[in-house]
C-alpha cells in the first residue's frame, strides 16, 4: 500500500470494487461519495488539500482490502459526525441505514464529551472502539485505514504532534493490525511511526540498506532463479519474489536486541507462492536440497497457525556466498489472508458474519470485553490492553498438543486460567516439559504446559495477583474473591455506609431512597444495592464519595420550591432590582436573606460561576462560600449552611488553580503563556518542576470569569500531544 494513490473520482472508486464485488449494487456507495463530498465542501486539511481528499483515500484503502460497499460507505462517511456541524449518527441512520450508522458511531472519536485527563479520553475511546469491534470487526479496519492515510500525511501537522501520533501508532494500532493479521497496514504504519519517532535512526537506516543495493538485488536474483530452475524441474508450479524486509523489523533487532547492522543478514527474504499445502512442503524439501538451512530457523505456520490466521513456512539458509537469507513458502490463499487478514476472512450476508472458525480466531476480543467492565481505571485499561494484546508472544502446548498463545512474560497461572476458569481456581501446581515448576515461572515459546489441579484446593491466593500478568486471569481471580467473599463484603459495605452517614449527622434511610441510590447504580454500572455494598466492602469504591453523592443528590431533591411573590409594579421592581444589584456587585454572589453580609471564597475548592455553591457562616467573617461537593463544605455544621447563588449579570473575575503535567521540551512554558493569552485568561502565578522522568508538572492560578471559560481552557489544553492531564484542583 505504499504507492497507494486516492481515486479522485467516483468512476475509479467503483470499478476497482467491481473486481471483487461484480454483481453486488454499489448504489449505497454513489450516495455516500455525495453526501461526504457536500457535507466536507468547505472544509480543508493543514496540508491545504480539500478534506474530503482523506475519506476518499481511507475508502480506496479499504477498497484495496476488497471490504464490502457497506464498510466503504462508512469509510466515507466516518469523520461527517465528528467533524461536520448538525450531521448525528442519526442523520447517518436516516440517509443510510442502521448499519453504516453502527460503523460511523464506532470510529467516531469521544471529543465531545468530558474527560478529566487525555488519558481517560484515550481509554474511553479504546473502550468505545473495541465493544464496536465486538459487534462488527469492520469498525477497526476503517479505523486503521484512517489512520494510515493521517500517517502519509503527518508532515502536515506541528512538529510537537508528530511525535506523539506516531508513538500512538506504535503503541496501538499497529499491534491491533498485527492482531488481525493486515500486515499490508501494519508494517507500514510501523515504517510510517519509526520516520516521526527516531528520524535519525530511520535515515540512517535507509542509507546503510541502500548502500549495498545493488549486491542485494544481484543475489536475489541468483537465489530465484536457482530456486525457479530446481522447482520446474520437480513441476511444481509456482510464483517467486524478493522483498527487502520493512524498515521497522530491522530497526528492532538493531536497538532491542543489541545487534550491530553488519550482523543482520536476512535484510531480504523470498517468497515462493504455490497452490495445495502438499505444494508448500515439496518446495520446502527443493530449498534445503539447494541450501544447507541454520539449526533453530524453521517454522511451520501452516500446521500451527498463528492466531491471527497467518500461515506460512519460513526457514532461514545460508547460499553460495555464505550470506543468510529467508525463504517463506505458502499457498496464494494463504498469501491473500497474509496482506489482508481479517478483512480477508471476513463475509457478510445480510450484515451478519458466516462461520465459526473465524470467531475462534477472535477469542481476544472476547478476552477484552470479559476484563474491560471490571477495570474501572483508566490507566490501567489501558496498559493491559498493551500487555494482553499488544506485546509480543509466546505459543505454548498443552499436554494434548493444541497451541496456547500468551503475552510474553505470562505464567502457568495465565495458562491455566486461559484453559478454563476452573482449572485456574483449583490449580495447585504446574510441569513444564515434564518439570514441576514454581507458578511464578515465565512461560517460553514451544513449552508443553501441564496445570495439576485438586478438589480439595482453596482456592486462589492474593499473592497470585502478582504472579499473573494478563488482565484475564487478574479479572478472573478478583471475581473469584468477590463472589468468594459476597456476603462479608455485603455486610461491611453497608456498615462502612451507615458508619460515614452517622458521621455526616446523615439519615441513612432517607439516603438509600430508591430514586437516589438509582442514580448511583448506573453511574457505576451496578445491578443493585448489594453489588453497591460488595464495592465499598471490597474496597473498590469509597464510602466518603458515595455517602457525599447521595446527600449531594438529596438535598437538590429537598430544595425548596420558591415562595408565591405578591406582584409588584415596574418602578418598585427596577428598584429592587437596582438595589440587588449594587449589594452583590462587589463579589458577585447573592445570600439569601441578609445580602449585605461581607462575602469571601473557600481557597480549598475555589468556587467560580458555574458551580454550584453553598455558604457557611464563618464566625466574624461573613459568608464562605465553597462548590457544593467539597469535602470541607459537606463535613461543615448544617445549621450554619445557607442558599447562596450567583450574580449572571457581574463581570467579577474569580482566581482558578490550574495543574497541568506534561511533556518537557523546549518553550513549553511558552507555547502554554500564549495559549492562555489567545484565551485572554490572565496568569497571576505560575510554578513548574521539571522531574527527572522527562515530565513537567506545572501549577498555575488564573483569572476567571467562568467555569464555562476553565472548562474551554481546560479541553483546548487537553488536545495538545504534549500535554498528559490537565485538571482543576482546590489549592
Amino acid at each position: 500500500m505504499s504507492d497507494l494513490k486516492s481515486f479522485t473520482t467516483l468512476e475509479e472508486l467503483k470499478e476497482s470494487m467491481r473486481r471483487y464485488h461484480a454483481e453486488e449494487p454499489l448504489g449505497l456507495v454513489d450516495r455516500a461519495w455525495t453526501f461526504a463530498e457536500a457535507a466536507h465542501a468547505m472544509q480543508t486539511r493543514k496540508s491545504g488539500e480539500p478534506y474530503f481528499v482523506h475519506p476518499r483515500t481511507v475508502a480506496t484503502i479499504l477498497a484495496d482490502l476488497m471490504l464490502d460497499p457497506t464498510t466503504i460507505a462508512a469509510g466515507l462517511l466516518h469523520d461527517c459526525v465528528e467533524d461536520v456541524e448538525g450531521i448525528t449518527v442519526e442523520t447517518i441512520k436516516k440517509e443510510f441505514g442502521q448499519e453504516v450508522a453502527q460503523l460511523v458511531d464506532g470510529v467516531t472519536k469521544l471529543t465531545r464529551l468530558d474527560f478529566t485527563s487525555r488519558e481517560e479520553q484515550q481509554a474511553e475511546t479504546l473502550r468505545k472502539m473495541i465493544l464496536a469491534m465486538s459487534k462488527d470487526i469492520r469498525v477497526v479496519l476503517i479505523k486503521l485505514a484512517d489512520r494510515l492515510h493521517n500517517m502519509k500525511t503527518l508532515r502536515y501537522q506541528p512538529s510537537v504532534r508528530q511525535a506523539a501520533i506516531a508513538q500512538e501508532t506504535l503503541d496501538i494500532y499497529a499491534p491491533l493490525a498485527h492482531r488481525l493479521g493486515v500486515f499490508a497496514i501494519k508494517q507500514e504504519l510501523e515504517d510510517l511511526a519509526l520516520l516521526y519517532i527516531d528520524p535519525d535512526g530511520y535515515h540512517d537506516l535507509t542509507r546503510r540498506i541502500g548502500m549495498k543495493r545493488d549486491e542485494r538485488e544481484a543475489f536475489i536474483k541468483s537465489v530465484i532463479d536457482q530456486l525457479r530452475h530446481a522447482l520446474d524441474e520437480a513441476d511444481i508450479p509456482c510464483d517467486i519474489t524478493g522483498r527487502p524486509k520493512h524498515f521497522y523489523s530491522i530497526y528492532k533487532k538493531m536497538v532491542i536486541q543489541g545487534r550491530p547492522f553488519e550482523q543482520i543478514f536476512d535484510l531480504t527474504a523470498v517468497r515462493i507462492l504455490v497452490q495445495t499445502v502438499s505444494e508448500c512442503y515439496a518446495a520446502l524439501g527443493q530449498v534445503h536440497t539447494l541450501w544447507r538451512q541454520i539449526p533453530n530457523r524453521f517454522k511451520d505456520y501452516i500446521s500451527n497457525p498463528k492466531p491471527n490466521l497467518y500461515q506460512s513456512l519460513h526457514t532461514t539458509v545460508v547460499g553460495s556466498n555464505g550470506m543468510p537469507f529467508e525463504v517463506q513458502i505458502r499457498t496464494y490463499e494463504m498469501h491473500r489472508i497474509a496482506e489482508y487478514g481479517i478483512a480477508a476472512h471476513w463475509r457478510y450476508k445480510e450484515g451478519r458474519q458466516v462461520g465459526n472458525d473465524l470467531d475462534k480466531k477472535l477469542y481476544w476480543l472476547r478476552n477484552i470485553l470479559d476484563w474491560q467492565d471490571v477495570t474501572k481505571d483508566s490507566k490501567e485499561f489501558v496498559d493491559s490492553l498493551k500487555v494482553d494484546l499488544f506485546s509480543d508472544e509466546v505459543f505454548v502446548f498443552t499436554p494434548k498438543g493444541a497451541i496456547i498463545d500468551l503475552p510474553r512474560g505470562a505464567t502457568s497461572l495465565d495458562f491455566a486460567y486461559r484453559i478454563h476458569t476452573e482449572i485456574g481456581n483449583r490449580c495447585t501446581g504446574a510441569k513444564v516439559n515434564g518439570r514441576i515448576v514454581p507458578l511464578s515461572k515465565e512461560l517460553e515459546t514451544g513449552d508443553f504446559v501441564e496445570i495439576l489441579t485438586s478438589s480439595a484446593s482453596r482456592g486462589p491466593s492474593h499473592d497470585w495477583l502478582k504472579i499473573v500478568k494478563t488482565s484475564q486471569a487478574k479479572a478472573k481471580i478478583r471475581q473469584y474473591f468477590k463472589k468468594q467473599f459476597k456476603d462479608e463484603n455485603i455486610d461491611l459495605g453497608r456498615t462502612m455506609l451507615e458508619h460515614e452517614a452517622q458521621r455526616r449527622a446523615a439519615d441513612i434511610s432517607a439516603l438509600m431512597k430508591n430514586d437516589l441510590v438509582d442514580i448511583v447504580l448506573r453511574k457505576y454500572s451496578f445491578q443493585s444495592v448489594d453489588d453497591l455494598y460488595v464495592a465499598v466492602g471490597c474496597g473498590m469504591v469509597s464510602a466518603m464519595h458515595i455517602i457525599a453523592r447521595l446527600m449531594e443528590d438529596l438535598k437538590r431533591r429537598e430544595k425548596p420550591a420558591p415562595k408565591p411573590v405578591a406582584p409588584v409594579d415596574a418602578e418598585e421592581l427596577a428598584a429592587r432590582n437596582a438595589q440587588r444589584q449594587q449589594l452583590a456587585s462587589s463579589h458577585g454572589v447573592f445570600v439569601e436573606g441578609d445580602s449585605g453580609m461581607l462575602v469571601r471564597f473557600a481557597h480549598c475548592c475555589n468556587p467560580i460561576p458555574g458551580d454550584e455553591i453553598v455558604g457557611y457562616i464563618t464566625r466574624g467573617r461573613g459568608v464562605t462560600v465553597h462548590k457544593s461537593d467539597c469535602v470541607n463544605a459537606l463535613n461543615s455544621e448544617h445549621e450554619r449552611m445557607m442558599g447562596v447563588s450567583w450574580d449572571a449579570q457581574t463581570d467579577t473575575s474569580y482566581l482558578a488553580n490550574v495543574q497541568i503535567v506534561a511533556t518537557d521540551h523546549e518553550n513549553l512554558l511558552g507555547d502554554i503563556i500564549s495559549h492562555l493569552n489567545l484565551m485572554k485568561i490572565p496568569t497571576m502565578s505560575l510554578n513548574a518542576k521539571v522531574h527527572e522522568n522527562g515530565t513537567s508538572k506545572i501549577m498555575l492560578t488564573l483569572k476567571i470569569v467562568s467555569k464555562v471559560q476553565l472548562d474551554k481552557l481546560i479541553y483546548g489544553l487537553q488536545r495538545r500531544s504534549d500535554i498528559i492531564e490537565v485538571c482543576r484542583v482546590g489549592r
